[in-house]
């Protein structure tokens, strides 16, 4: 059986460093993206990450594209 492999959700996702707590733990923090096209490229999504990044007042530390599937038989 062939299976089939059919995006349903796209996110971009953007964690910051938020620098360490009273206790010495490092705090980080993200903020995501939604409704994100299944098809966009990746370069393009990485350069709208970019220049997201830059608008932020923390540090960027990541930078994910987070996709779900459904995966059906053909």
């Amino acid at each position: 059986m062939a299976v089939e492999v059919r995006p349903t959700v796209t996110r971009l996702r953007i964690n910051m460093d938020y620098g360490t707590d009273a206790n010495g733990r490092k705090l980080t923090r993200s903020k995501s993206f939604n409704n994100v096209k299944p098809d966009a490229a990746d370069q393009a999504i990485f350069d709208v990450a970019v220049a997201l990044a830059d608008l932020q007042e923390h540090p960027v530390t990541a930078i994910r594209k987070v996709s779900e599937s459904d995966l059906v038989q053909a």
